[in-house]
């Protein structure tokens, strides 16, 4: 067992630190999204200029810089919508950051890799822990030059990050590959044009407790009523006072509308974010705001009662009730989703295999345990060689999408969720758990296993079960059990009840043994002998 890597211990999951709800602007009219557009591209000129500020400063940006960029846009602006675009661009800025160091950390993963397979032999067998070399001379060579590609790149990567220096686009680095890919996007110049400036518009305004309704800039109020602040340069197109422009349609929230209402009347800060869907021709409001910071269920009281084992695939969910005590109960459940299609459709299908299985479990008010996987290192090429098949496969498992709608959904229904380490989890699932829950009426696949292995360990019990009893009148008659008892458990070891009559051919009646101390019992090798079969030495005047 030395060879295994330390596992982190099991730890409840936070619930999400935010909210976003969105709805349709229905019922626009053609001065509505003619004003909307003018705004947002408007202000998108702006906060694109400000980002091309931002990314020039790079390291050397500090408050005073934030500070005179947004005087310079309320010039142009206003206020609020200065706020609003400087800190959009921090964060973009920020985000593009994180995503350059796991860049590079991806690009030193596969460097690593390659360096270590061309060390070895060419076709040297590789091993569970480490691949070998290359399969033939042709992929060595075509890998050393891949070497050379990649150094490359990291040298350079590492010089824009230690200079500050990012790469963004307003609009997505995607969409503006599309314009040289017309014909394989099936899109026109204007279609792309179109799509194009959908992107690049600002539309958002943060939200500040104590203000009406929570956002002075974008007001919605309980009514459903949409207004907002114009920029300084179209401040003649207002159709309110103040130089705010009311919208003809009116909203309302399906989804946690009772939150949203009770946060703007009690004007409490609401984010809002209005885009243009050009496929559907439709305008959309996006609502968010905050949680305030919340006390976690301590991981005793999830255990109590037991827990629901997770273990996550590529189409579908597996899993199985496990008592307190982490033994399977009744009977595998499978909740499964189709990942083709559209992004929005992958969407749906996660969710109504999420709520399904959140439905189940409250109404057994159990807790629901599942790994905290992570496969942003896993599915480089590099890895993994020629395994297209299996990179694939764990390319294609939603792990980040699933964990937060599965946080976000089970805040909402009180249920607690509990992470562990997947480490050998489907390993020791199916050598523990699989053969022994095998029956004639049921088929239990390595995925059931391994969900029950995941609700073990989430309920601190090792995942190995306990052998198999002896056979009768081996030292004992299939006395010990199989099952996991809880530590605590009072007489979980403890001595067997006296029972009359002979127990064994060996022992009579009356005479049963202590089955904790195996010093105790009869066997050879043991420090302790019955004091009637000890043999006395013998004298020494023999």
């Amino acid at each position: 067992m030395g060879g295994l890597r330390e596992m982190t211990a099991p730890f409840v999951v936070p619930g999400p630190s935010g909210v976003s709800i969105r709805t349709r602007l229905g019922g626009l009219s053609a001065g509505d999204e003619k004003v909307l557009r003018l705004v947002g591209d408007l202000l998108g000129s702006l906060a694109s200029r400000d980002l091309k500020t931002r990314c020039a400063a790079g390291l050397e940006h500090d408050s005073e810089r934030w500070a005179e960029r947004k005087r310079g846009l309320t010039e142009e602006s206003s206020s609020r919508w200065a706020g609003s675009i400087t800190k959009a661009t921090h964060d973009q800025w920020a985000l593009a950051r994180r995503g350059q160091l796991a860049h590079i950390q991806s690009l030193q993963a596969g460097i690593g890799t390659i360096t270590h397979r061309l060390s070895l032999p060419v076709g040297e067998k590789g091993t569970k822990r480490a691949p070998g070399g290359y399969r033939s001379k042709q992929e060595w060579c075509a890998k050393s030059r891949r070497l050379h590609l990649l150094e490359d790149r990291l040298q350079a990567a590492r010089a824009d990050r230690e200079a500050g220096v990012v790469h963004v686009v307003r609009g997505g680095k995607r969409l503006l590959n599309t314009r040289h890919h017309l014909n394989a996007a099936q899109l026109t110049e204007p279609d792309w044009r179109q799509r194009w400036q959908a992107g690049r518009r600002f539309l958002t305004a943060d939200g500040e407790s104590g203000k009406r309704y929570g956002n002075e800039t974008i007001r919605v109020t309980d009514a459903g009523e949409v207004s907002l602040r114009l920029p300084a340069p179209l401040a003649h197109l207002a159709n309110a006072p103040h130089g705010r422009y009311v919208l003809t349609a009116r909203v309302s929230f399906a989804h946690r509308g009772e939150q949203w209402a009770d946060r703007v009347t009690a004007n409490r800060a609401v984010a809002y974010h209005i885009h243009e869907d050009i496929d559907r021709g439709r305008w959309y409001l996006t609502a968010s705001w905050t949680n305030p910071p919340v006390t976690l269920v301590p991981l005793a009281t999830a255990r109590a009662g037991g827990l629901v084992g997770v273990d996550t695939n590529a189409d579908h969910l597996a899993a199985w009730r496990l008592d307190e005590h982490g033994n399977p109960v009744g009977e595998p459940l499978r909740f499964g989703y189709d990942l083709s299609g559209t992004a929005d459709h992958r969407d749906a299908q996660v969710r109504h295999a999420l709520i399904r299985l959140l439905h189940w479990a409250k109404r057994h008010s159990l807790a629901i345990a599942i790994e905290d996987l992570d496969f942003t290192a896993e599915t480089t090429r590099e890895k993994h060689g020629r395994r297209k098949r299996f990179r694939k496969l764990i390319s294609g498992m939603p792990t980040s999408r699933l964990r937060a709608r599965l946080v976000s959904m089970a805040a909402e229904l009180g249920i607690t969720i509990v992470a562990v380490d997947p480490a050998y989890t489907s390993k020791w699932g199916a050598q523990h758990w699989q053969r022994p829950l095998t029956s004639t009426t049921r088929k239990t696949t390595r995925h059931d296993a391994a969900a029950v292995a995941i609700g073990r360990r989430a309920l601190g019990h090792p995942i190995r079960r306990r052998t198999a009893p002896p056979l009768h009148d081996q030292s004992d008659r299939a006395g010990h059990r199989t099952v996991q008892a809880r530590p605590g458990t009072p007489g979980r070891e403890g001595n067997r009840p006296r029972i009359p009559g002979p127990r064994t051919r060996s022992v009579g009646a009356g005479r049963g043994e202590n089955a904790v101390d195996q010093n105790a019992q009869h066997r050879s090798g043991r420090s302790t002998e019955r004091g009637f079969w000890q043999q006395d030495s013998l004298p020494l005047s023999l």
